[in-house]
């Protein structure tokens, strides 16, 4: 049976599979139950079945004759949301949802690792299906490598992809380089002197201080670093002050920083390193003193071009040539500790219905996706990881 043929016969089940994982979300490092769904599924396929970074699963095919391995990974938590959606298969785990596309991620990754458990003859190598715990907490991947995923076969290359609302159903996101954004948190406690506000001159004032830190930050981006390479500094907690007529001693601020170097061009200071210099001017100016931690969790999601070019190919083949976006964004995404070890590609699969124009955003109580994309993720990870293998001509006639 041919691929396309192959995978029409599986859509039932690939909806399936990403319906039951949509009803029993998990969050990070608590995914036994979608772990134990996973090793059920591969049991009924020629693979190797091994755990690591429990609950993480990863399973080994084994081509017909030895060669290089490629890793395909799907990420497997979800989010402590309440869903809003009406939809028969809504959360059953109240306050958590898989509302960033993780359910289908697992689904697509399950059945292409069924279809091509029937190819292996076609595969010289291995390819190490992962299905890996908490992606967004960005320490899944990293306990993952800890543990030798990338070893026992050595790892030379990997794939991922992400549904992705921002495109609809039928179009992918794809580009060289740099994809996705770096990712640092930050926490600043700005420390003054209390007081009444009736007498300010008596205080030192950490708010006023933190007022300006909270806009004077931002000129780091608009002018210190190249317009082309993204720099998003948001404050996302502030919290200080116990009544209206109260100058606090502290306030307390957190946030992230995501930086994408775009073109590759060679930035003349470090973000994290200049924010904390900034900041400690400021503070300066102001009479506090400052307390500040900064802690890089994602790193850039790097674009090897070889790789690109076969999602490129592969993709090309599936929906047209006209349906492969040129494409990044400011996300980020701890696939980035695979592409900074091995040659890499990173990909965002549309899953908005096509000619809807308004999508909800990831990390939404109404997120929710095009089922249709998920049988297009099946056949582009297939024939990506055929075309890896050099098999150009055999996935052509099939």
């Amino acid at each position: 049976m041919k691929i396309k043929s192959k995978i029409h016969s599986l859509q039932k089940e690939i909806i399936s599979l990403r319906r039951d994982f949509h009803q029993y979300p998990e969050l990070g490092w608590k995914e036994f139950r979608t772990s134990e769904k996973i090793v059920n599924y591969l049991k009924g396929i020629d693979v190797e079945i091994e755990r690591i970074a429990y609950p993480g699963v990863v399973a080994i095919l084994r081509g017909k004759k030895p060669g290089a391995t490629l890793l395909m990974r799907s990420d497997m938590d979800a989010l402590p949301i309440q869903e809003e959606n009406d939809i028969p298969y809504k959360s059953l785990h109240p306050g958590l949802m898989h509302a960033c596309g993780h359910d289908g991620h697992m689904a697509i990754l399950l059945v292409v690792a069924k279809i091509l458990s029937e190819y292996k003859d076609a595969i010289n190598g291995n390819i190490k299906f992962v299905f890996q715990p908490d992606e967004e907490s960005a320490e899944g991947a990293k306990k993952m490598i800890e543990e030798g995923i990338l070893e026992n076969p050595k790892v030379n290359a990997s794939i991922g992809l992400h549904l992705w609302s921002h495109l609809q159903t039928g179009f992918i996101g794809l580009k060289t380089g740099a994809i996705m954004a770096s990712l640092s948190t930050f926490k600043v406690k700005i420390i003054g002197r209390g007081g009444h506000t009736g007498y300010p001159e008596a205080a030192i004032d950490p708010i006023i201080a933190a007022a300006n830190i909270i806009q004077q930050v931002q000129t780091i981006q608009t002018r210190e670093m190249s317009r082309l390479n993204p720099l998003i500094i948001m404050f996302g907690k502030v919290s200080g002050g116990t009544a209206n007529n109260i100058i606090p001693d502290t306030v307390e601020m957190e946030g992230t920083l995501r930086f994408l170097n775009q073109g590759g061009e060679r930035e003349t200071i470090n973000p994290n390193k200049r924010f904390i210099e900034l900041i400690h001017s400021i503070a300066k100016c102001h009479r506090v003193k400052v307390e500040i931690q900064v802690k890089e969790k994602n790193k850039m999601v790097i674009n090897e071009p070889d790789m690109v070019q076969i999602i490129r190919s592969s993709a090309k083949h599936v929906l047209g040539k006209n349906n492969i976006i040129d494409f990044s964004c400011t996300a980020s995404e701890d696939f980035s500790e695979f592409s900074h070890c091995v040659p890499s590609v990173f990909y965002f699969l549309g899953c908005t219905p096509l000619g809807q124009k308004n999508y909800v955003s990831h990390h939404n109580c109404f997120f929710d996706i095009d089922e249709n994309a998920l049988a297009l993720g099946v056949e582009i990870q297939v024939r990506s990881a055929l075309e890896y293998f050099n098999h150009s001509h055999f996935i052509e006639n099939n």
